[in-house]
């Protein structure tokens, strides 16, 4: 995707063999008009003004070329946080139980006065300073969650709090823990074949309110939180988004889910007040989240390897040149699994999942801003990233930072 052929449209330059061309049109009698050659000459006495100039000629846009490459990274976590000391105190689990299984030890949930989008305006306001570009020169804002403070999306709240003036597209992409992958995505996309310049790409979630907090098979796992980075256009010799390999499962989708269900009652209405038997509908809302594990990792460790090697042959890339490997946080034995069959060394892996464990399209940038932030990830460093989960949706990135 890197090397294809699109990106800006300008209109062409004029030929100058077309420039100063007479118009000819056919031989014809019109009225009172006498034309008596391929020049028109119109007779003087019915018309006394000049013939109207010919319409211009359509000249189909040109591509040009763009790359586009990851310029400033940011991260936002709540104030709360809840250890596995904690969880021990409300469902039958321990620390060392929780840290083995799934090398988590701490996480942050929302509370009191936190909300999704002050986390994302806070995690796009230090990744706007880090690239160095002011709100107003943003020309899209992408918002990957799954859990927004708002049915109808969350994008445009986090433009209009960030002080974006001219008015940005922006809008929420649905993915789960792939939400940033394809964000990533949209971004290049937008670059590449739209014309856009600075794109901020935001993955947030907040799944603590949607965890059964007495199941301890899935409360262990997750925690909330929101990071952005910046992707800025630039010349094609200067591209660091490689490549993207995405894909779907619907399928899969019993094994990972939170599925809408209807209230027992409907407050607006009383059981006389129904015109129909199943009309009005009953108030809905969405189930906890419900996981089958086992299944979920025999899906991680058997495609992400794929997934990222079919995204390094589009890249023309071996494994060899690749700094890091940066995987979706959710479960440590997945990332050693994955690790371990693309034979990447522990040193070369990014995890932050200790200290917070699961927080779907969060993972990845969060864990990348305090790499860049820590001096881990260094400019001109090539990453592999890959999201997984819910849908089923998967995806994989080949990037260079900066």
């Amino acid at each position: 995707m890197a090397n294809a052929s699109s990106g800006f449209f300008t209109p062409p330059s004029v030929s100058s063999s077309k420039r100063g061309r007479t118009t000819h049109l056919p031989v014809r009698l019109s009225g009172s008009a006498f034309c008596v050659s391929k020049r028109i000459l119109c007779c003087s006495s019915l018309h006394n003004h000049p013939s109207p100039s010919p319409p211009p000629q359509y000249r189909p846009p040109r591509i040009v070329p763009s790359g586009c490459k990851l310029i400033g990274s940011g991260s936002a976590v709540p104030s709360l946080l809840i250890s596995n000391d904690d969880l021990a105190k409300i469902v039958d689990t321990n620390d060392e139980w929780i840290a083995t299984r799934t090398g988590i030890r701490n996480r942050r949930v929302v509370s009191g006065k936190d909300s999704l989008v002050g986390l994302a305006v806070e995690a796009a306001t230090k990744a706007l300073e880090m690239a160095e570009v002011l709100p107003q020169d943003v020309d899209l804002v992408l918002m990957c969650t799954s859990t927004p403070d708002d049915l109808f999306g969350a994008a445009p709240q986090i433009q209009k709090a960030l002080g974006c003036t001219k008015n940005p597209l922006a809008y929420d992409i649905t993915a789960a823990c792939s939400g940033f992958v394809l964000g990533l995505v949209s971004a290049a996309c937008h670059i590449r074949g739209g014309g856009f310049k600075n794109v901020l790409v935001i993955g947030a979630d907040s799944l603590s309110r949607f965890v059964d907090w007495t199941d301890r098979g899935s409360c262990i796992l997750f925690g909330d939180a929101a990071a952005a980075v910046v992707v800025q256009a630039c010349d094609i010799e200067d591209d660091g988004l490689f490549s993207f390999d995405v894909h779907s499962d619907g399928d899969g989708r019993r094994h990972l889910n939170a599925s809408i269900k209807d209230s027992q009652t409907n407050g607006a209405l009383s059981s006389n007040g129904s015109v129909l038997g199943d009309f009005p509908p009953k108030q809905a809302s969405y189930s906890c989240i419900q996981m089958n594990g086992k299944e979920v990792f025999r899906f991680a460790v058997k495609s992400v390897p794929q997934s990222i090697e079919s995204a390094l042959q589009k890249a023309g890339l071996p494994a060899s040149s690749i700094d890091w490997l940066l995987l979706h946080q959710a479960n440590q034995r997945i990332i050693d699994s994955v690790a371990t069959r693309l034979q990447f060394p522990p040193e070369r892996v990014i995890s932050n999942l200790a200290n917070y464990g699961n927080t779907s399209a969060a993972s990845i940038p969060l864990a990348l801003d305090e790499a860049v932030r820590s001096g881990k990830v260094k400019p001109g460093h090539t990453i592999a990233a890959s999201g997984f989960g819910a849908g089923l949706t998967w995806g994989s990135a080949i990037i260079r930072w900066r």
